[in-house]
């Protein structure tokens, strides 16, 4: 008898966009690498529709800008404004918070989006490549947790953060072995970091995400990549990066009280 062959995959039904519930009403917010269509500018759209007043922040000032300027329309210019900052240099990552602490006086949540790929294998890799994604992605995100801790810290108000790791930090992939060491170091760094924050009303946790396709990610990543990686989800579709904001907003609000120290994967991928 001849196996029957599995049925062909389909995508799932489009997921509805969910909308703001004023979780964070009255918290103010840092959201790096936020200009843009990906998860750091989902994210502060989110955090505005849920009632925070947000500090975007890009190494590209242009897009920046204009990002800004779209958010305010929308939002009023008075709830965003907007900070240049490589998170390679630590003057730039100390002068974005003293610019969110001198706007709004507080400091509630900061989401560390800031991240760099690349694709090579690891016998071809220059220390170049190595170090470059390193520095932007583990390296950026020590530097923007230590200048949020120790502002929040001094505050006395307690604060959340919340980095963006990747499931690449779990799970193997060929020509990412510098992207995949940054974000398992991201993951450990959440952990000691929210080990030694709690004693001053600190959560750190960081969502884990598979795949979230936006324009971005789509010029810069081979077409048969991502059609790769796309199958192996299970809904046979990428996350759209407002669900990857979602649950950073979970993790930055109250619902979330008792995590810390968690990444957590926002994945349907099988393998």
């Amino acid at each position: 008898m001849t196996p029957e062959k599995p049925p062909t995959a389909h995508p799932a039904p489009p997921p509805r966009y969910v909308p703001g519930h004023g979780l964070l009403t009255g918290r103010t917010a840092v959201v790096t690498a936020a200009a843009g269509t990906g998860i750091g500018g989902a994210t502060a759209r989110k955090l505005l529709e849920e009632g925070a007043d947000v500090l975007l922040s890009d190494a590209h000032t242009r897009r920046l800008k204009e990002y800004q300027a779209a958010l305010a329309a929308e939002f009023g210019a008075g709830r965003i404004a907007a900070q240049p900052c490589d998170v390679t240099d630590q003057a730039q990552v100390d002068a974005l918070f003293d610019a969110a602490e001198r706007q709004h006086g507080r400091l509630d949540v900061v989401v560390n989006n800031a991240g760099l790929g690349g694709t090579a294998d690891l016998v071809e890799m220059t220390d170049a490549q190595w170090t470059a994604v390193l520095d932007v992605t583990l390296n950026g995100t020590f530097r923007c947790t230590r200048a949020a801790l120790r502002r929040m810290r001094a505050g006395g108000r307690g604060g959340v953060i919340v980095n963006n790791a990747s499931v690449v930090g779990w799970r193997a992939q060929r020509g990412q072995a510098h992207y995949a060491a940054a974000k398992a170091g991201v993951m450990a760094l959440t952990r000691c970091a929210a080990a030694e924050a709690a004693a001053y009303g600190v959560r750190v946790n960081a969502v884990s995400p598979s795949l979230a396709v936006h324009p971005h990610l789509a010029k810069v990543t081979g077409e048969e990549l991502l059609t790769g990686l796309t199958a192996r989800e299970a809904f046979g579709r990428s996350a759209e990066p407002w669900e990857v904001a979602n649950v950073i907003v979970f993790l930055a609000s109250d619902y979330a009280s008792y995590m810390t120290g968690e990444t957590v994967a926002v994945s349907s991928q099988r393998a």
